[in-house]
């Protein structure tokens, strides 16, 4: 792939994780996917002392999995929350009081018991939509039943910011999009990684359910905007398997398409399992192996299901290092590794854990299922993530929470920098003051203690344990993420959206 202009292209997205202007469109803010917030509010000292603000009241139709959005000038020119929930409704609430400004039904969601597999009941939207502020436009993937579960579709919908309506010439229906031999099987195909637009293409990512039924692949659905109809479509080769199901979706360099996918099933040589992929403009894919990486023990992976598929690619550009920008994968197998993103090597050669791209490391003793962020700060590059057990070589105390400090080296350095307790699951979030100063990492306590906690960005130090009885929320689920809006630390539980402010 030609990949002219990317100096500028990477100065875009540097500057502009940096520079956060209060607009929270997608998923982890940008599409290098850092989730690196800068709020100037966000101090040591405020996060200390934060608070679930009472006098914002929003109940939700959920259980919500999605990431609450944000838009400054919403309806009306006022600021509003967007939140997508399983049961196929969108809510537009008013960012001050948690009123419902807006709310749109997209169709029934299906019923476990009508699915072939899965652990999401029921099973609506899933994965985060992405808002175009310019045309005002929300872009959400629902899976929808017609007749109570019999059919079964996946639509992407186009509707309006201002009042929910669909766009003219949407939904789509994606199970028209077909791949060389390969069409869409709906039933067995499930979208749960965050959509994302770049150059007026609208990204859809597509897995399996949780159980691996059925003959699913791993999809990326690329819709031109100003014409859905000529939706186009890239699929993993092998006869099934290789979904791309992270929290976090496709990353981008606002060039190129970055995606991690799953395990494939009965592949006798590599067909796009267990990899992180580079496709290029509507979702191409050239096979060659300076666009695509895999481990060079893709075949155990592929065997014990402990796959690259779980996390999202975050790209990170470290200045100093050689190669300096990178992609930043995490696998199942509790490995990190470090990825040239300008030549992604193809098949790697090291032994599994060492020499697999750029660099590798195993940094988790258990399985590493989330959205990755990554973050920087006078003393160095961080990537920050929540795994199933803990982190491997934690200087000190040890933990579920482990940040990796990447060394700005030839090659770049892997070395685990702290490992805190999460307190339960979720996927962090980072902030700083200014783009390098008082780094935060903040996370939900997903799935146990279902409150709201901060640490030191540089040390893992707890700066807020989740506060008192007035800050204990409701079932988070464990792909939430927390965000920033002007101040506030933004949570969406199963029923409710939760504001915890620095005022």
């Amino acid at each position: 792939m030609k990949r002219a202009g990317l100096r500028i292209i990477t100065f875009i997205i540097v500057f502009a994780s940096t520079l956060f202007a209060g607009d929270v469109l997608q998923h982890h803010l940008n599409g290098a996917r850092d989730g690196s917030y800068v709020d100037a509010m966000m101090t040591y000292k405020a996060a200390a002392a934060i608070h679930r603000d009472k006098t914002f009241n929003a109940p939700l139709p959920g259980p919500v999995y999605a990431q609450p959005l944000y838009v400054e000038k919403g309806p009306s020119g006022k600021p509003v929350f967007v939140v997508a929930t399983e049961q196929n409704i969108v809510v537009a609430i008013d960012a001050a009081s948690g009123a419902q400004v807006w709310t749109k039904n997209l169709g029934t969601a299906v019923r476990l018991s009508r699915l072939p597999c899965g652990n999401i009941d029921p099973l609506g939207i899933t994965g985060t939509p992405v808002i175009d502020a310019t045309r005002r436009t929300i872009y959400v993937a629902a899976m929808t039943t017609p007749d109570g579960g019999g059919t079964k579709r996946h639509l992407i919908f186009a509707l309006s910011l201002d009042d929910g309506s669909t766009r003219p010439g949407w939904p789509l229906d994606v199970s028209a999009i077909k791949y060389g031999g390969l069409s869409f099987n709906a039933p067995v195909q499930n979208q749960r990684g965050a959509l994302l637009l770049n150059s007026g293409t609208l990204y859809v990512p597509y897995g399996g359910h949780y159980g691996d039924c059925g003959d699913y692949h791993g999809w990326v659905v690329a819709v031109p905007l100003d014409a859905p109809a000529k939706a186009t479509g890239w699929a993993t080769a092998a006869r099934s398997g290789g979904g791309i199901w992270a929290p976090g979706g496709l990353a981008t360099d606002g060039h190129s398409i970055f995606a991690s996918t799953g395990n494939t099933f009965h592949a006798a040589s590599w067909m796009g399992g267990d990899a992180i992929v580079r496709l290029g403009a509507g979702a191409a894919f050239s096979n060659d192996p300076a666009d695509y990486f895999a481990p060079s023990n893709w075949r155990q992976l592929d065997d014990g299901d402990v796959d690259l598929g779980g996390s999202g690619p975050v790209l990170i550009d470290v200045p100093g290092a050689m190669p300096s920008r990178l992609a930043a994968a995490l696998g199942k197998n509790g490995v990190a590794y470090l990825i040239d993103r300008d030549h992604l090597g193809g098949v790697a050669k090291g032994d599994g854990t060492h020499g697999e791209g750029v660099q590798s490391k195993k940094v988790a003793n258990s399985q590493i299922i989330n959205a990755a962020a990554a973050y920087t700060t006078k003393s160095g590059t961080y990537v920050v993530f929540e795994s199933n057990g803990n982190g491997v070589g934690c200087p000190g105390r040890p933990g579920n929470l482990v940040a990796l400090k990447i060394g700005a080296s030839s090659p770049p350095t892997i070395d685990v920098a702290w490992c805190a307790n999460n307190m339960g699951r979720g996927s962090p979030i980072a902030t700083t003051t200014d783009g390098k100063s008082e780094p935060i990492v903040w996370t939900a306590g997903a799935e146990s203690s279902n409150r709201l906690h901060a640490f030191n960005g540089d040390t893992g130090e707890v700066l807020f344990a989740g506060g008192g009885s007035d800050d204990q929320m409701t079932s988070v689920q464990h792909f939430q993420t927390p965000i920033v809006a002007n101040g506030r630390i933004i949570v969406a539980a199963d029923n409710r959206l939760y504001a915890f402010t620095t005022r």
